[in-house]
């Protein structure tokens, strides 16, 4: 392998977040939390107008304090009780005066295993298609979902346990 391509394997992605947490609470209690769009929204810290259903787009406010102006559209793709649970979304939508419904979304899966040892439930969460996102706010929405991601893992381990 060259210099040169073992540099661009190690370069880290800016297209996907991939965060992996193990979660003291069983497979069934973590799905409930993931798949129920009140208990969603809950630890999620939003208001959702409907339950999730594949194929069916959810509207939301944000309800943490100093967003309560973002509105969120979420387009449930596909949903695998207690394994898998995916949507559409546009990533970090900071100006309400703007309207991103051109841009193209990026697809937020959580995929639930059972931990290794039977300590609970190991669950992965995958957020790509940035490399899409308008290169002006691209850095910005990455920076903001990756971060955004470290705190909602936090809210939804204290929301299950």
């Amino acid at each position: 392998m060259t210099g040169r391509a073992k540099k661009a394997r190690n370069k880290p992605s800016t297209d996907r977040i991939e965060k992996r947490v193990v979660l003291r609470a069983p497979r069934s209690r973590v799905w409930q939390a993931l798949s129920n769009a009140k208990e969603f929204g809950t630890w999620f810290r939003m208001n959702l107008d409907g339950a999730f259903a594949e194929g069916r787009t959810v509207q939301a406010t944000v309800t943490i304090p100093g967003y309560e102006h973002l509105k969120v559209e979420m387009q449930v793709e596909r949903i695998e009780p207690e394994r898998y649970f995916s949507y559409r979304w546009h990533p970090y939508p900071s100006d309400p005066t703007v309207d991103y419904s051109a841009e193209p979304m990026t697809l937020v899966e959580f995929t639930l295993e059972d931990a290794e040892g039977g300590g609970g439930t190991a669950l992965t969460i995958v957020e790509s298609g940035f490399d899409r996102i308008p290169l002006a706010r691209r850095a910005e929405a990455f920076r903001m979902n990756d971060a955004g991601w470290a705190g909602q893992i936090k809210n939804l381990a204290a929301y299950v346990t």
